[in-house]
């Protein structure tokens, strides 16, 4: 019997119910950094949301399919697919904290400075001034760890529990035997 068609049962309606709360939790505190905190993001930093507005929507199914009782390859597929999903997200985080720590280049596009008074002078201009942050620079650290470091982290925390969904024995209790 493949891993993935194994039954299902809490473990993975847990866990996809935990990725949708988890990635929807992550990526709107960036956002709330963002749009509250004034934290203006780079364009790694834009990049590491692509995988989150990724997985939302897959978790969100992945939760309804689990509380469905749908066929166990779908629910465990779509575990997979979320694990899958963070792991691109820890790799994103884990390139952009290495580039605020100096330990390789990173893109091009990433040598703008933030610049511009948006309060003085002719205002069309300076919004055309202003240039996204370096991403070499990180704009703040939280217990020693940047925003991409806190991103590595919660990626690899989410990573862990879809795949160990994806690939865990069925629960005592399954009832999902199809």
């Amino acid at each position: 019997m493949s891993p993935l068609s194994r039954a299902t049962g809490f473990r993975q309606s847990a866990a996809a119910i935990a990725l949708l709360i988890g990635t929807t939790l992550t990526v709107g505190s960036a956002l709330l950094f963002q749009h509250v905190g004034g934290y203006i993001p780079c364009a790694l930093c834009l990049e590491q949301r692509t995988p989150y507005y990724v997985a939302i929507p897959i978790a969100l199914v992945a939760a309804i399919a689990a509380a469905g009782r749908a066929r166990p390859v779908l629910v465990r597929g779509l575990l997979l697919v979320l694990g899958l999903v963070m792991l691109w997200s820890l790799y994103l985080g884990v390139f952009h904290a290495g580039v605020e720590w100096g330990y390789w280049p990173g893109p091009a596009e990433c040598a703008g400075a933030a610049g511009g008074d948006l309060m003085g002078g002719d205002l069309l201009s300076t919004i055309d001034a202003v240039r996204a942050p370096s991403c070499d620079q990180a704009a703040a650290r939280f217990f020693g760890l940047s925003f991409a470091g806190w991103n590595a982290v919660a990626s690899a925390i989410l990573a862990s529990i879809a795949l160990a969904a994806a690939f865990a024995r069925s629960d005592r209790f399954a009832t999902l035997e199809h």
